[in-house]
């Protein structure tokens, strides 16, 4: 799970257009169009006074810098009141939480040169190494130099440089995230686009399209195909961003969306399609397959020869090449150290049927507690130890008494992208034999699928064949 951070739940802008007028003006032979209206009015003013950071954005945008402080994007973590055995009073996410997909967050993971492997080779890496700051304020800092240590450019500029923004040392030893701060990439700043948001999204969780496993693109969904981009969806407000529900994304900055919120509760021009509605979740139909890491190993590295770094090795999918599991889900996540996943009932009254992406990830557990043991990832990259990670992980948490055993966690991944209406499941897909719907396991007795025929093309025989011999007739 921030889907998505994702990441999130869908939320998909409406297509349908607005009401007609009584009657449409006719059209003006060379009539003047209006001036299209600039992506940032103020460029003039960059180019004239140079870009200094926040400092010149908050020439228009007075309190921005500090709002921004109190945001997700920044914390790396919130309160998460909907997540099963967490202290409500506590903010967890990539800031503190430890789980077998990433097995590291910002505390253990700090950016960090690690020790030279035996091609003689180092790098500086970290997990916080996608906050958008310059590391020197780091996640979570307030005041007045964290809010100069923004780096504004990074989500808002389609002409950011990202060669300048790698990890450094200062001078005094310290280490530190370059930033693009030049007037063409401040003259280049309006809202996000695709880029500026799967920089880090896409290639969380060490590598690309590892994580959730969706591109967002013409070739795998309908919104990018149509021209959207991320905030079209996430559409944030006091850069506060709205995400959906996701076993596996906790940390929130409090707004949530839907695909209810573009395209309402009755979507189709099909009252049978509209009735599954109220059980079953948009992406059950729309995001028909999967994709990313489906399992990793942190107790065995493996080694690249070419660099001679190792990382944790890891089974993987191409995009929208794997098929979902689907369960109930009401929007609670059960958080154990051996699963999470999500809480749901047919007979709660708001559960959905939804598809998820199972992925499972072998770690350290401390066989005294029971729980699971997070990992320094400075150690294991350069050698391949992965009990020396451990060790110095739990030296930074304060841990001195604990006994590394193996253990393997489930974690459920909402499947939110890679949405699809020509290859959408139909009738035939659900409702036969063989199909992908597992009518048992979620909670639908042998007698009563016999009663209502969830399984046959009596359900759905005639009415489909309708539709396709009207398609053929065009």
């Amino acid at each position: 799970m921030t889907l998505s951070p994702i990441v999130p739940l869908l939320a998909a802008l409406a297509a349908s257009a607005p009401a007609a007028a009584a009657e449409a003006p006719a059209p003006v032979a060379d009539a003047a169009k209006p001036a299209k209206k600039p992506a940032h009015p103020d460029n003039d003013y960059i180019k004239e006074h140079g870009y200094e950071g926040p400092k010149t954005c908050e020439v228009c945008h007075p309190g921005t810098a500090k709002a921004f402080l109190q945001t997700v994007h920044w914390k790396h973590a919130s309160k998460v009141p909907n997540v099963d055995h967490l202290d409500p009073k506590v903010e967890y996410g990539m800031k503190n939480r430890i789980y077998t997909f990433c097995n590291g967050n910002d505390i253990v993971n700090d950016l960090k040169p690690i020790p030279q492997n035996d091609q003689g080779k180092s790098k500086i890496t970290g997990c916080n190494s996608c906050h958008p700051g310059n590391h020197l304020s780091d996640v979570g800092s307030e005041g007045a130099a964290a809010e100069s240590a923004i780096d504004c450019l990074v989500c808002h500029s389609s002409k950011y440089d990202w060669s300048k923004r790698k990890p450094f040392k200062t001078p005094d030893g310290k280490v530190a995230i370059g930033q693009d701060r030049s007037v063409e990439a401040a003259a280049a700043v309006g809202k996000p686009g695709v880029k500026n948001c799967m920089a880090c999204h896409e290639s969380a969780g060490g590598g690309n399209l590892i994580k959730r496993g969706f591109a967002f693109d013409a070739e795998h969904d309908a919104h990018a195909r149509k021209g959207m981009v991320c905030v079209d969806c996430h559409k944030a407000k006091d850069h506060k961003i709205p995400t959906g529900f996701d076993p596996n994304n906790w940390a929130n900055d409090g707004v949530r969306l839907s695909c209810q919120g573009c395209h309402t509760d009755k979507p189709h021009k099909d009252s049978d399609y509209d009735a599954h509605v109220a059980k079953v979740a948009c992406q059950t139909c729309h995001i028909p397959t999967t994709g990313g890491a489906v399992a990793k190993d942190f107790t065995k590295w493996t080694k690249d020869s070419a660099t001679g770094f190792w990382e944790p090795t890891t089974i993987r999918r191409e995009p929208a090449s794997t098929r979902p599991v689907y369960a109930w889900f009401n929007g609670n996540v059960e958080n154990t150290p051996h699963l999470i996943g999500p809480k749901g009932d047919r007979k709660d009254g708001q559960s959905k049927i939804t598809p998820f992406k199972i992925y499972q990830g072998r770690a350290y557990y401390d066989a005294k507690t029971g729980k699971l043991l997070s990992m320094d990832f400075a150690q294991p990259t350069a050698t391949g130890d992965t009990l020396a990670g451990v060790a110095s992980a739990a030296k930074t948490l304060g841990i001195k008494d604990y006994q590394p055993v193996p253990g393997w966690q489930t974690i459920y991944f909402a499947s939110s992208h890679l949405v699809t209406k020509e290859k959408a499941l139909s009738c035939d897909r659900c409702h036969v034999a063989d199909g992908v719907m597992p009518f048992e396991e979620l909670g639908y007795s042998k007698a009563e699928i016999a009663k209502r025929k969830l399984r046959s093309a009596e359900l759905w025989f005639d009415k489909l064949n309708a539709k396709e011999r009207k398609k053929d007739e065009f």
